[in-house]
């Protein structure tokens, strides 16, 4: 399907918008050998250079020098730590290798029989939404609103501010809002067709054993309307990047193929003269009223005092899960409309149902057709009642028009295929773009506390910014376990420019450092409870939240250091290829191109500072015990400007790096020099490709400005004077504004208000003549 975008393709980009398919390919006996092989030359590669070379060194060279001592304690843990985060990688690919391998997929018979039978089967699709672009949410919301699934309920949780004053974001708010209605409305004709011939279906099986012809054409039927109705919207769908391809392709027509299949199978039936069961048939038209059947709505936090403001995505959606199983009445106060709870019958304001089940979605992602019902099915399993989270980690849609969203699009499909398999080892963590969750694991990790006389309730904390990986530990502190289904059933988007890049990934490295400590008190609790934790577990969570700053450490110490030539050695080259061969192959499996490895490479490079700053951020944040606001990635279509100094770094090593090339090169210091050589070529070209000479230049001169720019100061005279007109015009307003006495009453704080009396006018009221 053609894309008809307006911005310029890079060269280099994508030019398929065919995403990778849904099951994984199964891994060769040989692909699982090498993998294992892999590891253990790392491993033996590390040991061999410690001893070859760094003991070597200390029992026969001469080490009388404290700085070739120190040089070789720094270089051993920056070797070691880098080793050690590469035989992860190794560890968590060889499982997934193993899941995939092990993998079968339910049919969809047993999937319909299952949720056929029994109740409960009923969720709640929450997507947080702030100031996101229409057409983005919009399908978010279809992918959602379109899920095989018996009773799902979809709330788009708008958090933009709910009284602007600039136009556009007038206009924004409005759109958004009715957006649930216009879906709504649209799925209205197909949900009543298959209603009333559900009626219709129901009471023909009802006085007869067999089904009848009438009947099996009329069930084909409504399997062409709905193809039918599903390919028509995909034919309309405006095409204007690789998510509207993507949507219609996959989400829309994806689901269409599935249905027009369905209905191949029934003509077949009726050409031969048979049927398939009553039972059957009738599970089969129940899946096209599961599919056309959601209740879609908005709900906006911000128009009740009551529940948190605080600006992250934790709390829009704690403040929704809080209300959930209880009737509320809006009561108005002077701070604002305030919920209170409503009687368990009559009339309320706000009835918010209950749901076994709790499905969180990013609003720049999409799931596919069969997402709800193969994780919920697994949840639903004999022997998974303690798994409170299952997801697919999310993966990138393809045909990304820029090089960086291209690169940033192959390092999330990577870290797709190692999240699947840390839950080989039982160390999965939730990856916060989607996720089916089970409401009474959430009951267990609440946290009450009262904030201005309501109580606020906190299911997935805010504390950090990586709220997901927190909630993760919290989970498991109480023995809840998470799954990741070895499938690609949910995608999401990419930053497209280096200026959002930089907020994700700067928001990805905040926060790792500080769960560590709540890490180690679950593992206590887990001892406590006599439950078996596994070295490699443990390896695979500490890796996943701090090698993101040993790495950063140890990548500045390599490239700022010129280390003396005595310490490097063929076994690091040998203990770092294993990692580099294995990704250019996992790079291949997911479509992209095995020499992408160089290019993330140099993606890391130019992203070094990015990560610093999150880490010290993390260190800043412990020091004060005070939050980090959370920054959200912008996902727009015009550029979002970087901050300068992000900009400048990647030349500084870029510069750095020319230079020590150029001294080793003189001292004949080979291995020095050719890795200095490596890092400017690669961070070079990283610059180029992924931020651009004018965007580079832009950014650092708005840098410049911003940070030199001091608004012109008034003379004291002048300041006085604009203090004494704006105190003579606030009395005037006190004077002639009514009394605020809902305001006096309500907060009984004179802080709060302009019109209660001032301390000044009191006296200046009782002086004596």
């Amino acid at each position: 399907m053609a894309v008809t975008s307006g911005h310029r393709r890079q060269w280099g980009a994508e030019k398929t918008t065919a995403p990778m398919s849904i099951k994984h390919p199964v891994p060769s006996l040989r692909k699982i050998v090498a993998g294992r092989l892999a590891i253990i030359v790392t491993i033996a590669a590390w040991f061999m250079y410690v001893v070859t070379t760094i003991m070597r060194e200390f029992v026969e060279g001469d080490t009388e020098s404290l700085r070739f001592v120190l040089e070789a304690v720094s270089y051993v843990f920056v070797v070691t730590a880098l080793t050690f985060s590469a035989s992860m990688y190794l560890l968590a690919r060889q499982g997934a290798l193993y899941r995939f391998r092990d993998h079968m997929r339910t049919p969809r018979g047993p999937l319909d029989q299952h949720f056929d039978q029994g109740t409960g089967h009923e969720i709640t699709v929450l997507i947080p939404s702030y100031k996101e672009e229409l057409d983005v949410v919009a399908k978010t919301v279809w992918s959602a609103a379109l899920q095989e699934f018996p009773s799902k309920r979809v709330v788009l949780l708008i958090d933009d501010p709910p009284n602007p004053t600039d136009p556009a974001d007038i206009e924004q708010l409005a759109a958004t809002r009715s957006l649930p209605v216009a879906i709504a409305e649209e799925m209205a004709a197909p949900r009543k067709r298959f209603e009333e011939s559900s009626d219709l279906i129901l009471n023909e099986l009802a006085s007869s054993q067999h089904v009848s012809r009438e009947v099996l054409a009329h069930v084909s039927e409504d399997y062409g309307y709905a193809a039918e109705w599903l390919e028509r919207k995909a034919e309309n769908h405006p095409m204007v990047d690789h998510t509207d391809a993507f949507f219609a392709d996959r989400v829309l027509l994806g689901l269409a193929g599935d249905l027009r299949l369905t209905k191949i199978a029934l003509d077949g039936a009726l050409a031969q003269d048979t049927a398939p069961p009553p039972e059957r048939l009738r599970q089969l038209h129940n899946r096209l009223l599961w599919i056309f059947s959601a209740e879609v709505m908005a709900f906006e936090r911000k128009q009740f005092h009551s529940l948190s403001h605080e600006a992250n995505k934790a709390m829009n959606l704690n403040a929704y899960i809080g209300l959930m199983g209880k009737r509320w009445n809006v009561e108005p106060s002077a701070a604002g409309n305030i919920l209170v709870p409503a009687a368990p019958e009559g009339d309320c304001d706000l009835d918010v149902p209950w749901t076994t089940y709790i499905l969180t979605l990013d609003a720049d992602s999409m799931l596919l057709r069969d997402y709800c019902v193969r994780l919920v099915h697994v949840l639903e399993e004999p022997g998974n009642e303690r798994i409170a989270v299952i997801q697919t980690p999310y993966s990138s849609y393809r045909g990304a028009p820029s090089r960086i969203e291209r690169m940033a699009g192959a390092t999330t499909d990577i870290q797709h295929i190692l999240h699947q398999g840390m839950t080989y080892y039982n160390a999965t963590f939730w990856v916060g773009a989607n996720a089916v969750i089970r409401r009474a694991a959430l009951e267990d990790i609440v946290e009450r506390q009262t904030v201005g006389g309501f109580e606020i309730l906190t299911y997935v904390q805010d504390r950090t910014v990586i709220e997901d990986t927190e909630s993760s530990i919290d989970l498991g502190t109480h023995g809840w376990t998470l799954e990741n289904y070895p499938e690609r059933l949910s995608y999401s988007a990419t930053p497209p420019d280096f200026g959002s890049l930089i907020v994700q990934r700067r928001r990805w490295a905040n926060g790792g450092l500080l769960i560590m400590p709540k890490f180690a008190r679950q593992l206590r609790e887990r001892r406590y409870r006599r439950e078996r934790v596994l070295l490699r577990e443990v390896w695979l969570r500490v890796n996943y939240m701090a090698s993101i700053s040993w790495a950063s450490a140890g990548l500045v110490f390599l490239l700022a250091f010129p280390y003396d030539s005595r310490l490097l050695s063929p076994w690091v080259i040998l203990a770092a290829a294993p990692y580099f061969l294995c990704m250019a192959s996992d790079l291949r499996d997911s479509g992209h191109r095995p020499s992408d490895i160089f290019r993330i490479y140099g993606f890391n490079l130019v992203l070094l500072a990015v990560n610093i700053a999150g880490v010290v951020k993390s260190i800043q944040q412990a020091l004060t015990n005070t939050k980090i606001p959370f920054a959200r990635t912008p996902k727009v279509q015009n550029r979002t400007a970087a901050p300068g100094i992000y900009v400048f770094v990647p030349l500084v090593i870029v510069g750095f790096s020319i230079v020590t090339f150029m001294r080793d090169y003189q001292v004949e210091n080979w291995g020095n020099a050719i890795f200095a050589a490596t890092n400017a070529t690669l961070c070079l070209y990283a610059i180029l490709a992924y931020i651009g000479v004018r965007a580079a230049i832009t950014d650092m001169v708005l840098g410049v400005v911003n940070w030199l720019y001091v608004p012109e100061k008034q003379s004291r005279r002048k300041s006085r004077k604009a203090r004494r007109e704006a105190l003579a015009q606030r009395r005037a307003e006190d004077a002639a504004r009514p009394v605020a006495w809902e305001a006096i009453l309500y907060h009984g704080d004179r802080r709060l208000g302009r019109d209660t009396v001032r301390k000044n006018d009191l006296r200046r009221r009782i002086k004596p003549r």
